[in-house]
């Protein structure tokens, strides 16, 4: 008997220069955090991850940072099920960036909603006195766009595979419902990542 191919996935990591995306990438695929930081170009990483019983091959976008005169290229929403907005939580500009970009690829894609999850990264900076941006603030904006969110540091590895768990739960919801924060936590605790 052949074993079914993984279900692709492509999941794009969006954000202001310097949040951290690389850094939550490679977290996730490789387990490591670099010190070292170098201006990315876009890259495409890919991990097997298992939901509910099915195998996914996420196809992760690791996108150059955006700003304001490079906010997406519309090869970041041609074929891609999914978006992590990435924001660090030592910088507004960087959460207010989020809502720009949103706006952007509703616009791209004619859509109303798209499966999106909220990231505030960088969460130890918040332990050194640094946060900018409240839990509650990124909490309320997943809210009202019909996001999940998730607080993550990267370079201590909390949170970073919940990003993903989320993501799919997100992208595989039936018939593009809003989800229910609840009922895909749920629904997360059968999701493994191989």
């Amino acid at each position: 008997m052949s074993k079914v191919p993984p279900k692709v996935r492509k999941i794009a990591v969006l954000g202001a220069r310097s949040v951290g995306k690389s850094s939550l990438i490679i977290q996730f695929v490789d387990s490591t955090f670099s010190e070292s930081y170098y201006p990315t170009i876009a890259n495409t990483f890919t991990k097997i991850i298992k939901h509910k019983g099915q195998e996914y091959a996420a196809e992760i976008i690791d996108t150059a940072g955006q700003d304001e005169y490079s906010i997406l290229n519309s090869v970041h929403t041609i074929g891609t099920h999914g978006y992590v907005l990435t924001y660090s939580i030592a910088s507004k500009s960087s959460f207010d960036m989020c809502g720009v970009i949103r706006d952007k690829i509703l616009n791209d894609t004619g859509m109303d909603w798209v499966p999106i999850v909220l990231v505030g990264n960088k969460t130890d900076l918040g332990q050194a006195g640094q946060r900018a941006v409240t839990e509650e603030e990124g909490k309320a904006i997943a809210a009202k766009w019909g996001a999940l969110f998730v607080e993550t540091s990267a370079k201590v590895g909390t949170n970073v595979t919940r990003i993903f768990e989320l993501m799919l739960a997100q992208i595989e919801k039936p018939n593009g419902e809003e989800a229910d924060p609840k009922k895909s936590a749920a629904a997360n605790n059968d999701c493994r990542i191989l």
